[in-house]
Parts: structure tokens; sequence; C-alpha cells
């Protein structure tokens, strides 16, 4: 198929991207390099340097191929700078999204597979969480993306837009095969920060929180392997062709995993004294978040194989220490 991969040179975007390759779509990424890298987009594979807000450049891009299929990838993704800058929030991830529909709409390209995410559901009245949850987003970061999940509902019943959505709870890990993984600028994400800390380009890791109602008193998260998040995309696609309707998955584990275990387990995998420092809490930060994901194993024939958590760190620990990070 002829595919348009937005966002694809960031972390799971690029994934995807060498997913899509290996299967034998033909793919195109755009992307405005804001926070992807150009390295990570293979060089067989077209590249074109947008901004989805822009619609003619869409159009000309639209114009230029005939996709079949819109992966979305590009969003912005840090809940503490979506509190302190809302309207850059809702201007990406909700305006310049819906340009993007739009002119899918006006080259007849009606299949869209969504990066959605955990945090339209606010804090959990119930865990582990499944899709019939409430959606109460507590940041402009899960409103703008449950806003984009109400726009496709409306725009399959007028346009017959057909889309799946995808949320993710805890994306970690990296490249089985070393050639991908996370570099964010900052990065905020636990296990990273972790291996940082493991491989001294930081000094030390913070735990924010000891009293939670939790065995250890840390937080308790669901993590999944990026490789398993970028699998179930691939059946959200065949799920669309198939089924020919539009549908909402979670993309989890299962199983939750404190801050202290994954600390543990990066000791135990990296061979290094980590060291770490207690602070107080953070404002917003629920006990626990683990994913109700039998959805998706049902009806998508989804089953996470890489998710263990220390598959997760020796994939990340592996990309940490053979990136030239300078």
């Amino acid at each position: 198929m002829k595919i348009l991969v937005v966002g694809g040179a960031g972390y799971i975007g690029s994934h995807m991207v060498k997913h899509l390759l290996r299967a034998g779509h033909s793919v195109v990424v755009a992307d405005n390099f804001s926070t992807g890298y150009r390295n990570a987009v293979p060089d067989c594979c077209a590249c074109v340097e947008l901004d989805i807000a822009n619609s003619e450049a869409l159009d000309t891009l639209f114009a230029t191929h005939s996709f079949e299929v819109v992966f979305h990838f590009a969003s912005f993704t840090q809940v503490g700078e979506s509190i302190e800058q809302p309207g850059k929030y809702y201007s990406n991830n909700l305006s310049a999204t819906l340009t993007l529909l739009q002119t899918m709409l006006r080259f007849d390209v009606k299949r869209f597979i969504f990066s959605s995410t955990a945090a339209v559901y606010g804090n959990p009245q119930t865990t582990p969480i499944d899709e019939d949850h409430p959606k109460q987003p507590i940041n402009p970061y899960g409103r703008s993306k449950l806003m984009v999940e109400q726009v496709l509902e409306d725009l399959d019943q007028a346009h017959d837009l057909k889309s799946v959505s995808l949320r993710y709870f805890n994306a970690a890990g990296a490249d089985p095969e070393g050639t991908l993984g996370e570099r964010h600028d900052p990065e905020t994400h636990l296990i990273p920060l972790i291996l940082q800390a493991a491989s001294g380009r930081r000094s030390e890791i913070t735990i924010f929180g000891n009293d939670y109602d939790t065995p250890d008193g840390t937080c308790i998260r669901d993590y999944i392997h990026v490789s398993d998040l970028v699998d179930a995309h691939a059946r959200a696609l065949d799920f669309i062709i198939e089924q020919k309707c539009s549908a909402t998955f979670n993309l989890g584990n299962g199983t939750g995993f404190s801050v202290r275990q994954v600390i543990d387990t990066a000791r135990r995998i990296t061979g290094k004294n980590i060291q770490i420092r207690e602070a107080a809490r953070r404002a917003g930060d629920p006990a626990r978040l683990v994913a109700d994901a039998h959805r998706a194993r049902d009806q998508l024939g989804w089953q996470p194989r890489n998710s263990s958590l220390e598959q997760i760190i020796e994939d990340a620990w592996h990309w940490e220490q053979q990136y030239p990070w300078s």
C-alpha cells in the first residue's frame, strides 16, 4: 500500500516506518523535525519536511502521491508543558490534525490510524482501565487527544472516514536491532532517564513520592515495548481494511511495575549502582495506571511479545550504550 506516516522521524513513528517498509509497503514520511530526527528515516524512504498545519503544503503532498492510508504520530506529548502552554497543544494536536483530516477528505483518503493516549481517561476510577472507562482528561494534552477522537467519530458519520485510535499507556524500549530508540530533548520518560543515570549522562534518578498506596510506596505504570506498539498499528490497518469500521483500542501490557521495580531491574541489567533521590509527589500522578487491553487482543489478534520489563530495559540499554549522543 501507499502509506503516509506523519511524524515518521520521531520515536514511535520511526519504528513504524521500519516495520511498514519491511512489510513491503511504499512509505512517505512527513515531519517538521521539531522533535524528530532526519537520520531516523531510512534513505530508501521518501521524506518531506512540512508542518501539517500548512494546508497548501499538504495539498501538494497529496496531489503528488496517491495515499491509501495515513498514520498520524505528529503530536506534542509532554503533560507538564501542555499545562504551561495549552495553546501550543490545541494548535498542533487538534487544529493541525483537523487540517490534515480535511486534506485527506479532499483527496478521498479515508483510512486513518491515530496515535492517542491513556491520558484521555484522567485519574482512574477503576484499575485496570478498559476502553469504556469514563473519559475525563486532567490536562490539555489528554483533552487535545480526546477532542481528535471525537472529531474522528463525527467524520466517520458524515464522510465515512474510517479510523482506529490507539490509546498508549507507557511506550518504552528500543528497536531490538539497535538502530532506533528514544532521544527526546528534554527527556521526560522514566526508563531512558534511569539509563542515562546508569551510563553517567546524569548523576541520579529522582523518585517522586514514596508514600503511595502500592506495595513499595512508588507509582505503578504499565510499560509496552515500542515494537509491540507498531505491531498493533499494523494490525489496526488490517482491521480497517477487513472490517470497514472505526474502533478504539487500549495498548498496554496489562501488568504494572513500580518505579522502584524499574530501577532495580535496570540495576541488574546494567550492572550499575544507579543513584536515586527521593522527592515529594508530583501533582496529578495517580498511584496506578494499568491497561485492560483485552479488546485489542480479541479484535486485532494482538499479543505483546517483547514487553517483559527485562526485554524493554535490555533493548533500551543497548540503545543508550551505542548511540553517539555527543
